[in-house]
């Protein structure tokens, strides 16, 4: 195929799309104009901004498109859109109602499984002396409790067992008691010590034991060291749980708390799962990554799990509590605002802002902007917002401007200056909406001066510019002068 042909097979293409476009665009009756209505100008199809004064053709060779005098009827708000029946049609519009639901999210990431360090412990001598026998060999090997880990040799052990034996020959109370304590301060067992009693000698060399099973997860020693207070000379980490250190982005903080559970799948492993719990959530926030670390719990009777692997979790986050939703393919996001387009019936579509929430794999919440029994555009809503964003004041025809709601709630924050405070409300079924957390403003007529953070309050506001407005506020101890307008 050579590029004429290209060409060509382009050129109509844009020429078919251009059409639907402007037919989506036209009111019903410009797409059908009577002979009694003129056109007002001809723009070229691909390019609304290219007018002319009569027809003729685009700088692309295509026929200006007439435009006629728009009939809004009374009742369309500005950025209505009316289109046809075979327009719709032909644009496959699809629309869904808005519903009420509680959202349940899952935050996906990954971590690294460590030791617990919980149960992680670190093995120092509490006296001068050398390493006779080492009876593990290297990191990595099985220890069990009870088990011998070193013989030791002390000059320190040697004087505090002969101090003991002194002690009892003189069959002084105080001073054995004394010897006994010194030796146990040296971490020297008591078993040894009730050996050291009953066979009166000496031992020149001390076996210490492992105090818990696991696994061995250093060593820094040899038989023949010199050893000291402070020499860490190995530690014994248990493998019984497990942690998962992970990370979570900045704008999911939020959505971790103590105690959620979690699924945890790993490479080496595909098809097996492990469920655990949200252990901790680390207080700081990393000032690089944005990334809040959090750790996981793991049992781990059989094993599997095995130190500085690499895992997949998601973390199950608390549902909310039924709010408003739409399906996410119906939002249309850009850099300043998120909008839908919603169908008002009889061939009429009209874009509104919306205030989004929490969202799942298919839905997203609605904090403020449409109403329960609104049906918004699932598909093909791109060519129509792009023709209903141009005069659309992005406001709901029917917002409840007229109607008021009175709930209980508590105030979170509170800002005098600015004449606005956080509240977490409770439900208001009449008009859709679950339990929220939200900013309102207060009217001017109320005097705010009395009001504190952590106040309970029952209040009554309205819709009004698209802000929510407190006309009337009273705490549980005393009212608020205001007025309902």
């Amino acid at each position: 195929m050579n590029n004429t042909v290209k060409l060509v097979i382009a050129l109509a293409v844009g020429a078919a799309l251009a059409t639907a476009v402007n037919k989506l665009a036209e009111p019903e009756h410009a797409q059908m104009p009577s002979a009694e209505k003129k056109p007002l100008y001809w723009v070229a199809p691909m390019d609304s901004n290219y007018r002319r004064d009569e027809p003729g053709l685009s700088p692309m060779g295509m026929e200006l498109v007439p435009v006629y005098e728009e009939q809004s009827s009374a009742e369309d708000s500005p950025g209505t859109v009316r289109v046809s029946p075979a327009v719709v049609n032909n644009l496959g519009v699809r629309t869904a109602p808005v519903r009420f639901k509680s959202l349940q999210t899952t935050v996906d990431t990954v971590g690294y499984v460590q030791y617990d360090q919980d149960q992680l412990v670190h093995i120092h001598p509490r006296v001068e002396g050398w390493i006779e026998t080492l009876y593990v060999k290297a990191a990595g090997d099985q220890v069990k409790q009870g088990e011998p880990l070193y013989t030791l040799y002390s000059p320190q052990l040697v004087n505090a067992q002969e101090e003991l034996l002194l002690a009892l020959k003189r069959n002084n109370v105080v001073l054995i008691r004394a010897a006994k304590a010194r030796l146990a301060s040296l971490n020297v067992s008591d078993d040894f010590i009730v050996r050291l009693e009953q066979s009166q000698k000496v031992r020149q060399n001390i076996t210490f034991y492992a105090k818990q099973s696991g696994v061995l997860d250093e060593l820094n020693i040899r038989e023949g060291f010199f050893v000291k207070p402070g020499t860490t000379m190995m530690s014994i980490a248990h493998l019984e749980e497990v942690w998962v250190e992970a990370e979570v982005f900045e704008r999911q903080a939020g959505l971790i708390h103590k105690g959620l559970p979690v699924t945890m799948s790993l490479d080496y492993l595909p098809g097996k799962r492990w469920q655990g719990k949200v252990d901790y959530i680390y207080p700081t926030l990393d000032e690089k990554n944005r990334t809040l670390r959090v750790r996981l719990r793991f049992a781990n009777q059989d094993g599997l799990l095995k130190p500085n692997m690499f895992a997949e979790v998601s973390i199950t986050t608390k549902p909310t509590e039924p709010q408003l939703v739409i399906a996410k393919e119906a939002v249309i996001r850009t850099g300043s605002q998120d909008r839908v387009v919603i169908d008002l019936g009889e061939g009429r579509f009209k874009s509104v802002a919306v205030t989004l929430g929490r969202s799942d794999n298919h839905d997203v919440e609605i904090l403020s902007g449409l109403l329960k029994d609104d049906i918004v555009v699932v598909s093909a809503q791109f060519l129509i917002d792009s023709e209903s964003s141009k005069s659309s004041d992005f406001m709901r025809m029917q917002e409840p401007d007229s109607e008021s709601a009175m709930v209980n709630g508590v105030i979170n924050s509170i800002d005098r200056e600015a004449r606005t405070a956080v509240i977490s409300r409770e439900a208001i079924p009449k008009w859709g909406r679950g339990a929220a957390t939200m900013e309102f403003h207060f009217s001017p007529r109320i005097d705010m001066s009395s009001l504190q953070s952590d106040d309970e309050v029952h209040f009554t506001f309205k819709l009004v510019d698209g802000e929510f407005v407190i006309f009337d506020i009273m705490t549980m101890s005393h009212p608020i002068q205001g007025e309902m307008q």
